[in-house]
């Protein structure tokens, strides 16, 4: 596997890898891939960086962070394409953002949502701790009942 840090000219594929991102893990984020894309050309354009993972030059993966100095570097996004998962891939492109483009004196921070146990058992096999939970409570009219 190879990767190379995203430009702005790939927020249109992350926006796509993105908006698969958030289907496949029950977000409740309703952005449209426009939106997505607004939002990951901003993002590039200041506090994150995006990689993408490819194998013979096609897309398996992405990853999106940010360094947080001393509270550590703050993994937002990593997905591996549908159909290449189960493959190791995950584990592969999280060893080589580790390895290689993440700074090695910092502790690695992601948020996983509570009900997308696939990747909660992902990042549990890949060494990483419960840290803390984070409970909300939604306005009455927006409940589903």
């Amino acid at each position: 596997m190879e990767w190379h840090f995203a430009a702005s000219t790939d927020a249109p594929l992350l926006a796509e890898l993105n908006r698969e991102l958030i289907v496949d893990e029950g977000h409740s984020n309703s952005m449209t891939k426009g939106e997505l894309e607004l939002r990951m050309r901003g993002w590039l354009s200041h506090e994150y960086r995006a990689v993408l993972f490819t194998e013979q030059g096609v897309v398996v993966a992405y990853a999106v962070f940010r360094d947080d100095g001393s509270r550590g570097v703050y993994v937002r996004q990593i997905f591996v394409v549908r159909e290449r998962r189960r493959q190791g891939l995950g584990r592969c492109a999280l060893r080589l953002l580790e390895d290689e483009a993440l700074p090695k004196d910092r502790r690695i921070v992601v948020d996983v949502l509570s009900g997308n146990s696939v990747g909660r058992a992902f990042w549990s096999a890949c060494g990483f701790d419960e840290y803390a939970v984070m409970l909300e409570r939604l306005p009455a009219g927006a409940r589903s009942e």
